[in-house]
């Protein structure tokens, strides 16, 4: 049965302008976040814009193109299909699962045959390949898991509270479309299925990880962790101390931290000193591309980490609109968000409820010590929102409010 297609406008709008303008492009995210249907939608989208041209689509999935293993296999099969000299597209679905890949594209590109549009699912290796053998000739797209409001789309519901606290508790997988979300069960199956596939796939196959308990036991440290800086010395002594019979090295974290990040399956967001204006390269903190699969790791425990998970949620919702999203250092306290794109910047201070005045005054009062005159914003699940005569010029907005906006 052929599964119906929503479009993603906020990524496919992105693609179609940048078409045809000389740059290959790679759209890269955490596997099952919607990059294959994208691919799909664009294949649709050019067949139906472009009624003349040449498409040669492949997906390493399907059992037709497996037998494509090496970078001459994948070059042969574009020439055979893509004419030079005609209007061509190479779209191709998980490309990092041919090797060499990049030598078929720098030939592709040098003979000026198509324009190349592929997805992957790990960072390190496009990283380091592209920018070795297709420097300057590639533009790469994040694709993440569903925004709140696509949630709301794709599972047909009503914006509510209700239908907030179920993405906040499932994620937004496309996936789960398929599924009822009122089944625990189900939810579960799905999210486990996924987590196995991207830990096997893209990190214990891919860097020969030795030690897999650890990595998992890592994994689940992270998130529970979230939104605490995060020194590896005190990764490695926590797992050590509750978890003695799997000894490792600061040095195993390290490059078991790096690996999930390379799988996209969590991401290291950076210090920034507010006043000082400088970059802390060290003790990240660290959020889920997808929050359902963190909920996941920790057993689905929504009441005791709801501000956890607002803040994951938050940061997701401005990295999809394109900013960069820093933890915000100040010398009496710490800034959640600092998001930047552009000349455009925003402050943001997330919480569940204001408990006491003494909370109130800690994310309120924070924001006040920035001088400066850009948009400061606190969210929270408070139903009294707006402006506090107390802190002028600070914008207190439910987390409902703030996931139906474009910033």
């Amino acid at each position: 049965m052929k599964q119906q297609i929503i479009k993603r406008p906020i990524y496919l709008d992105h693609i179609t302008s940048i078409l045809n303008r000389g740059m290959m492009i790679f759209l890269v995210g955490q596997r099952r976040v919607g990059k294959s249907f994208l691919l799909l939608q664009l294949k649709e989208w050019l067949e139906s814009t472009y009624k003349e041209s040449h498409i040669v689509y492949i997906d390493k999935e399907q059992l037709s193109t497996t037998e494509i293993s090496s970078a001459d296999e994948l070059y042969t099969r574009a020439a055979e299909g893509l004419p030079a000299g005609g209007d061509n597209y190479l779209l191709v679905d998980e490309i990092q699962d041919i090797p060499q890949y990049e030598n078929a594209l720098r030939r592709l590109y040098a003979e000026g045959r198509c324009q190349i549009v592929a997805t992957g699912s790990n960072a390190d290796i496009f990283s380091s390949q592209l920018s070795t053998k297709l420097s300057g000739r590639y533009i790469e797209l994040p694709v993440y898991s569903l925004t709140y409001t696509e949630f709301l789309e794709f599972h047909n519901l009503e914006d509510s509270d209700q239908s907030l606290m179920k993405y906040m508790t499932i994620g937004g997988l496309p996936g789960l479309r398929l599924f009822d979300i009122d089944d625990e069960r189900q939810i579960r199956d799905y999210l486990f299925g996924v987590y196995n596939t991207i830990m096997m796939k893209d990190v214990i196959e891919r860097n020969q990880v030795r030690n897999v308990p650890f990595m998992n036991n890592l994994a689940r440290f992270i998130a529970d962790n979230i939104g605490k800086i995060i020194s590896v010395r005190n990764i490695t002594r926590f797992l050590k101390s509750n978890i003695g019979k799997e000894a490792a090295s600061d040095i195993t974290t390290s490059n078991y931290l790096s690996h999930l990040s390379a799988a996209l399956i969590i991401n290291p967001t950076y210090r920034f000193d507010i006043h000082g204006k400088e970059l802390f390269e060290h003790n990240y903190k660290y959020y889920f591309s997808d929050h359902g699969i963190r909920n996941l790791l920790c057993d689905f425990n929504i009441r005791g980490s709801i501000e956890k998970i607002m803040e994951n949620i938050v940061w997701h919702h401005l990295t999809v609109q394109g900013f960069t999203v820093k933890v915000g250092e100040l010398r009496a306290g710490e800034i959640d968000f600092v998001a930047t794109k552009g000349s455009q910047r925003i402050y943001f201070q997330v919480t569940y409820i204001m408990r006491s005045d003494e909370t109130a005054k800690r994310e309120f009062g924070n924001l006040m010590e920035i001088k400066d005159n850009y948009p400061k914003y606190v969210v929270s699940m408070e139903p009294v929102v707006g402006e506090l005569s107390d802190y002028p010029g600070i914008n207190h907005i439910h987390l409902r409010d703030f996931l139906t906006m474009q910033f």
